[in-house]
């Protein structure tokens, strides 16, 4: 069966088709730019559904397509909240999707795409409780207890990010304040790189980056770590321990047994998992006396939530 996955982000559209019975190796792949609003989107979901169907079809017809999308995703597939989307609220998108293509359209949460993806076809296979947390832009996760993606009530299981772990903290897209993601994904390292920065360490980081700790990225740090910077090693440290923090909290209430790190920063996974498996076993409950659960990289890269909302058709 032919399916076709699209991973709404805040930048791109990441796409891909697929054979349910291989989805690790997508038979073909588009990328669009994120249009601003509602009817943008759907356009441009529509749009390149219909590039990847063409593309595919030697190898037969489109019988279903997945979307994932960032936020607040209930059961219906209605989009009430996207914080990381432009202009885009109380969006039917299921609805608007299948009236458009004629086929059915699921829609679920893009980190819970991740975490079937993951679940079906990378390193989570197998595993009965389970933690898919992807470390992006911002974070999201996918909770699978006994070999399912747990959803909740309205559908809205599965978002850690916004776990207040500073109530003093940065203002969060979401409306809080000091949430998890503002110290632990992507933009979390920037901020703490520049933090760092403009209390004058960093220097050689600053240096490289002309001047002006404002320009310092996460990325400047990862790169001058992998050298042996030592003040990029002290704050990719401190990046790992609130990492650690949020992923010990989440260890306490579900108890997994195995713990997925997905998202960009895998890339840096050999400087910050290390740091990350430490802090873990020191803030966890009883970490000393319990079995950890294992901390494995997302073994599916960027097309992880593209495969997993392809696969939202076949979900049980």
């Amino acid at each position: 069966m032919i399916t076709i996955g699209l991973d709404v982000g805040g930048t791109k559209v990441l796409g891909v088709a697929v054979d349910s019975a291989a989805p690790a190796s997508p038979l073909a792949e588009e990328r669009v730019p994120t249009p601003d609003g509602g009817a943008g989107l759907v356009d441009a979901l529509v749009g390149l559904a219909d590039r990847l169907a063409a593309r595919c079809s030697e190898h037969g017809p489109v019988t279903a397509m997945g979307v994932g999308v960032p936020g607040l995703v209930d059961r219906s597939g209605m989009l009430h909240l996207g914080p990381h989307l432009r202009h885009i609220a109380d969006l039917p998108l299921s609805a608007a999707m299948t009236e458009r293509t004629g086929v059915p359209v699921p829609v679920d949460n893009d980190a819970n795409c991740h975490a079937l993806a993951e679940l079906r076809a990378g390193a989570a296979q197998g595993v009965e409780e389970a933690l898919v947390v992807t470390l992006g832009t911002g974070i999201g996760a996918g909770v699978v207890t006994g070999g399912q993606v747990l959803h909740g009530m309205n559908g809205f299981a599965g978002e850690p990010g916004h776990m207040i772990v500073n109530p003093n903290g940065p203002p969060c897209p979401c409306g809080q304040r000091g949430c998890w993601e503002r110290f632990a994904s992507g933009t979390g390292l920037a901020r703490l790189a520049r933090e760092a920065a403009e209390a004058g360490r960093l220097e050689a980081v600053t240096a490289a980056s002309g001047g002006d700790p404002d320009m310092v990225r996460g990325e400047h740090v990862t790169s001058a770590a992998a050298v042996g910077d030592a003040e990029a090693k002290t704050v990719l440290d401190e990046f790992a321990w609130w990492i650690g923090l949020g992923l010990a909290n989440l260890t306490n209430v579900l108890d997994p047994s195995t713990i997925v790190l997905g998202g960009g920063l895998v890339d840096a996974a050999d400087l910050v998992l290390p740091g990350v498996r430490r802090h873990f076993a020191a803030l966890v409950m009883a970490g000393t006396e319990r079995r950890l659960p294992e901390m494995v990289p997302a073994q599916l890269g960027e097309r992880a939530g593209a495969i997993g909302a392809a696969l939202l058709v076949t979900a049980s």
